[in-house]
């Protein structure tokens, strides 16, 4: 079952992201089955703005705390908040899915 994960990174940790960024790619590439979609939170001029977005495939909350806990991002101590959500997916990729 599809979980919304959204991160808030901590002010002026920037240097944190940049720094964790090769790794947090890797993480990603290695648990790309289980990614939905994510990314990074942009600010409307196109800069970083402080966290990411996921939407992932496991069968519960527990799994989907532990997958963003797994981040190198979350290890590196980068965000402030994070908030997990099930999500039930009504139009992915212009098909519905109801």
């Amino acid at each position: 079952m599809p979980y919304f994960i959204e991160t808030f990174d901590k002010p002026n940790y920037q240097h944190v992201r940049q720094a964790n960024r090769p790794a947090h790619l890797e993480f990603l590439a290695d648990n790309k089955k289980l990614l939905l979609a994510c990314g990074a939170k942009l600010n409307d001029d196109g800069t970083d703005g402080g966290g990411g977005i996921y939407i992932v495939d496991v069968d519960t909350r527990a799994a989907a705390q532990a997958l963003i806990e797994a981040d190198p991002f979350f290890k590196a101590d980068l965000f402030a908040e994070i908030r997990i959500v099930r999500w039930r997916k009504a139009y992915l990729d212009g098909v519905c899915h109801i």
